[in-house]
């Protein structure tokens, strides 16, 4: 899933990508508020890690944009900043939640899953789908209880389909979803990537709606 990252600061930023990268997600960052503002409103990413100290357009007033325009996009706050009244500033904004400087990465991507899990409707970091499990904390996926290996893009293609189990996925937010912006891919990429998986998994899992994406159907499982 495709994450965008404000923040001004190189080496929290570098440590913030790493992080992400090694979880799984795809990572875009800027640290410009302008420019964020400007990615939120024309881009379709699961969340965003926004940094309240930026230069020029502050991360409050990014926000305080995003959600005037309607934008819904989960936010995590990243925030140097001691006042508790400018944090529940930032929660009043809009923020689903908060996390001052210094942080733990670990911590901090415990949250991010939270929160992209909370905005996909789902409340439990392991997923159950019939004979099938992926487990979001360690990346790993199970079926009848045998470890599947998965590359990173295949994971998040399954990741991506379980956390919307029940929802038609166009395969334009797929590809908005398991691609950077700049990688060149074919307007087939994400039909070879389902083939690859369905290989794996089985064909039955992921079903095709021809002229509307895919879906793996709800099971009801917890």
């Amino acid at each position: 899933m495709r994450i965008l990252l404000v923040e001004d600061d190189e080496q929290v930023a570098e440590g913030v990508m790493a992080a992400l990268t090694a979880a799984g997600f795809i990572v875009e960052r800027t640290g410009d508020g302008e420019d964020a503002w400007f990615r939120g409103e024309t881009e379709n990413y699961a969340a965003a890690i926004l940094d309240l100290g930026l230069p020029g357009l502050d991360g409050l007033s990014v926000l305080r944009r995003w959600r005037a325009a309607g934008q819904r996009l989960p936010v995590l706050i990243l925030t140097a900043r001691g006042d508790w009244s400018e944090r529940v500033e930032g929660i009043d904004a809009g923020a689903d939640d908060y996390l001052p400087k210094p942080f733990r990465l670990e911590e901090l991507l415990a949250r991010l899953r939270a929160l992209v899990r909370r905005a996909a409707g789902q409340a439990v970091a392991v997923l159950v789908n019939g004979q099938l499990t992926l487990d979001t904390r360690r990346m790993s996926v199970s079926l009848d209880g045998a470890p599947v290996h998965l590359s990173p893009q295949e994971y998040r293609l399954v990741s991506y389909l379980m956390q919307h189990a029940g929802r038609v996925v166009s395969q334009l937010e797929l590809t908005e979803q398991l691609y950077a912006q700049d990688f060149e891919r074919d307007s087939n990429s994400v039909e070879v990537l389902v083939g690859r998986v369905r290989r794996k998994l089985g064909t039955a899992l992921i079903q095709t709606r021809r002229g509307f994406g895919y879906l793996i159907e709800a099971t009801g499982d917890d």
